[in-house]
């Protein structure tokens, strides 16, 4: 759940989510809260349609009617409900489960940040899916969020795993460098233009590496979360669950609940 700030060549400031770009709620304990971040405006409900873009027809399909399933978005960017309620954990003294979260096996992303003078109305939804692309996982028009900047209209592409992970063998773990992130904008705004949506060129276009997108295990399926009973120390996070961002949620309202029965008995 991530938001990065970006300035246009004019000197326009733009903030894209290149993170998890939504997310939807099945748990009613996780509904219950996410209901008291709407009503304190750190939520809202993101409504539009979605759909699934067939590479082999250049069709769309699939394509979800605006009240399915909500879609919820932090207002203003994603990470504003991390910001109230993250603090940054001190693991030196649990090495070991410090160690727990090192070897969390990850699937990478690179996130394709562009910027378009006007509208992309060749494109009937405002996110969707890629179909037989080897290349391209996904895109959603961020400016279509609630909440934000309409000053242009903003997308975010993901690329797949697969792909990322190709980068990453022929580049390394290390920071990328510009060449190698200009390489990528070009060949996934390639990609994107090869839809044959009428994609014209945008007015900006910037990749940023998503080394640990999603965890590829969960490793604490049946606790929820890491749970150190003599430390009273809880680890939770989306892979303890799921790799959504209501995996995360239900990750910590049971170590929450742990915590909360440790001290219930002081």
């Amino acid at each position: 759940m991530s938001q990065r700030r970006e300035t246009s060549e004019d000197g326009n400031e733009m903030l894209f989510d290149h993170g998890a770009p939504f997310f939807t709620v099945t748990n009613n304990d996780v509904l219950a809260l996410v209901r008291e971040w709407e009503s304190g405006g750190l939520v809202a409900e993101w409504k539009v349609n979605l759909g699934s873009f067939d590479r082999v027809s250049k069709k769309f399909v699939n394509i979800q009617q605006d009240g399915m399933n909500k879609k919820y978005v932090g207002v203003p960017g994603m990470n504003s409900i991390c910001k109230a309620l993250c603090h940054q954990p001190d693991l030196t003294f649990a090495p070991d489960l410090a160690v727990k979260l090192e070897e969390i096996p990850v699937n990478p992303c690179f996130a394709l940040m562009l910027a378009f003078s006007e509208p992309l109305s060749s494109i009937p939804v405002k996110g969707f899916s890629f179909q037989d692309s080897e290349v391209l996982s996904w895109a959603h028009c961020d400016s279509s969020k609630p909440g934000r900047s309409a000053n242009s209209e903003r997308w975010v592409l993901h690329s797949t795993a697969d792909y990322a992970r190709t980068v990453i063998a022929q580049t390394g773990l290390q920071k990328p460098s510009e060449a190698t992130l200009k390489k990528v904008a070009e060949e996934m705004f390639q990609e994107f233009q090869g839809t044959g949506l009428s994609i014209p060129l945008p007015i900006f276009r910037k990749a940023h590496r998503w080394g640990s997108a999603f965890p590829a295990a969960s490793i604490a399926k049946e606790e929820r979360c890491l749970w150190d009973v003599k430390r009273r120390l809880a680890i939770c996070g989306d892979f303890c669950v799921s790799p959504n961002v209501e995996g995360a949620i239900l990750s910590g309202l049971d170590a929450a609940s742990k915590l909360t029965e440790i001290l219930s008995c002081l």
